[in-house]
């Protein structure tokens, strides 16, 4: 199956254009590299559960969770490991890449939703209500709207930055953006498609998708250490998000047991069972659409996100979850199914980490500032709608995630908070999928207005 996820995977990257860096990295080997990101989460583990001294009062300030995110990327900004690279080889360029991250994404991360959602109590999900599909779409219009502001303003101070006609024209480029930070990879590849931006310029617009996006959630993350205060300032009613919490902490303890080896390798087999499952159905679901569904396999088609592999291999693996939380495999809490949920989920972020290089915001700077424009004017109508709602901090961070890191970062998010709140945000992420491209359409017209209004293009 690994086998098989890495040949996948080079063939999309192969056909994809994508950032690659110049330097080889001092550690080129995956199962080093996995070495060395899991010494990060040891070491990240162990010291965070020091009591007294330096340590608790560091981890009072940085979430442990953004340490296995932000180490990782302090790795690979500075060579020692990378996502992607070329070297030279016989006089020719070739291209490599980890496979690391797209097996978290692909194994550990459904696996990670079943285990976390297989107790989940779907009534209190439900209670939660409208508040979070409201931030959501808050999320989803600050992305509308502030590629076109970010455009005009580092425009008016910057024209060169801006400078492009036909397909060179800044805000095609810009458009694929939107498509990720709404709904992802898939929506993004159908901007790409619709409006057929220079496959050579794509990857400046990559990089500023990795870095602003990475950035983006480290703040979110760090903000989950404070989100008592946040919410007091935001006058939010956590009440519903706590009832949830506390009926899976109580349902651990009702059903809690000291495990055994069959305990963990029937909770093993039947996750990787389900895991594959899920891979084997989004298989055959995505290849059966694209080839049956006209307007699902036109790439730039507003449904085509519909095609897409990842979507339902995530869907598939999380109504699993859910049906397995009506039958006995939800006592398996009791050994801790949510816990090692947590431990893969880890291991994602990891990888996650490794994707982002600090070093590009100096060579970028003109796309990186609007980015940066573009993900603060998203942030302040998020805080803004919080406030005038009074929607707790956990609504404004996942329905944030949900647009812009899609199903591969909304749950780990949500799952920081706590384990039993993972769903939450995939089916946030499911939203994203659906409303994606045609959101990303609109932004994409209201940039080209801007750029017609300007004179850019």
């Amino acid at each position: 199956m690994f086998y098989y996820l890495c040949q996948d995977k080079k063939h999309t990257e192969m056909n994809n254009p994508t950032h690659l860096s110049e330097n080889t990295p001092l550690f080129t080997n995956d199962i080093i590299v996995f070495g060395l990101l899991m010494g990060i989460l040891a070491f990240i583990f162990y010291t965070s559960s020091l009591k007294g001294g330096f340590w608790e009062k560091f981890y009072k300030i940085v979430p442990a969770l953004l340490l296995a995110y932000v180490l990782p990327a302090v790795l690979s900004s500075t060579h020692i490991i990378a996502t992607d690279w070329i070297s030279m080889e016989n006089g020719q360029a070739v291209k490599h890449q980890s496979q690391l991250y797209y097996i978290a994404s692909r194994v550990l991360l459904p696996a990670s939703l079943i285990l976390m959602t297989l107790s989940i109590d779907l009534k209190s999900v439900f209670r939660l209500g409208p508040k979070a599909l409201i931030m959501f779409f808050t999320g989803t219009i600050g992305i509308v709207i502030g590629g076109p502001i970010a455009l005009y303003i580092v425009g008016s101070l910057s024209p060169d930055t801006v400078a492009g006609t036909g397909h060179d024209a800044l805000w095609r480029g810009l458009s694929t953006l939107a498509g990720s930070w709404i709904g992802g990879g898939a929506n993004q590849a159908a901007m790409l498609e619709i409006f057929e931006y220079n496959p050579k310029k794509y990857g400046a617009t990559v990089l500023v998708d990795i870095f602003v996006a990475n950035l983006w959630m480290a703040l979110l993350l760090m903000g989950i250490g404070r989100s008592k205060k946040i919410d007091q300032w935001l006058k939010a009613d956590t009440s519903a998000i706590e009832e949830l919490k506390q009926k899976v902490i109580a349902f651990a303890k009702k059903v809690q047991r000291i495990p055994t080896l069959t305990d963990y390798m029937v909770l093993l087999g039947i996750t990787f069972f389900a895991v594959g499952l899920s891979f084997w159905g989004a298989n055959n679901i995505s290849e059966y659409l694209k080839e049956h569904v006209s307007f699902i396999a036109d790439k730039s088609s507003p449904l085509s996100s519909f095609g897409s592999h990842f979507f339902w291999l995530i869907s598939l693996a999380t109504l699993l979850g859910i049906s397995f939380s009506f039958t006995k495999i939800k006592n398996y809490e009791g050994i801790g199914a949510s816990m090692l949920g947590s431990v893969f989920i880890y291991i994602l972020v990891a990888t996650i980490g490794m994707k982002m290089d600090l070093s590009e915001i100096i060579k970028n700077p003109g796309l990186i500032f609007i980015g940066l424009i573009w993900m603060s004017i998203h942030a302040l109508l998020l805080i803004l709608v919080a406030k005038l709602i009074k929607a707790p901090y956990f609504f404004l961070a996942v329905g944030s995630q949900a647009n812009v890191g899609g199903a591969a970062s909304a749950p780990i998010v949500a799952s920081a908070f706590h384990p039993s709140l993972a769903s939450v945000g995939v089916m946030l992420a499911v939203v994203g999928y659906v409303v994606g491209t045609l959101a990303a359409l609109l932004s994409a017209i209201l940039m080209e207005l801007v750029s017609k209004f300007m004179g850019i293009i």
